[in-house]
């Protein structure tokens, strides 16, 4: 699963409820690299690491992975 630009930005502006703590404490800080600097490049890079995280935790992630793609 690779997480679009649109669901991140949504995902890093929103307060969505992850199952998987390690997941929720990625996201708590890529929210606020993002808010430091919300250029494009930033949001490659927060993109990126989510996909890498996901990428590792799929079979354990079901439930987030399915708010996400409901994003």
């Amino acid at each position: 699963m690779n997480i679009t630009p649109e669901q991140l930005i949504k995902i890093l502006k929103g307060n969505y409820s992850f199952s998987m703590l390690g997941f929720s404490m990625l996201i708590t800080r890529l929210k606020g690299i993002y808010n430091k600097s919300p250029d494009p490049d930033t949001l490659k890079i927060c993109a990126s690491e989510v996909d890498i995280f996901i990428g590792k935790y799929r079979s354990i992630m079901e439930s987030d992975c399915s708010i996400i793609a409901n994003i």
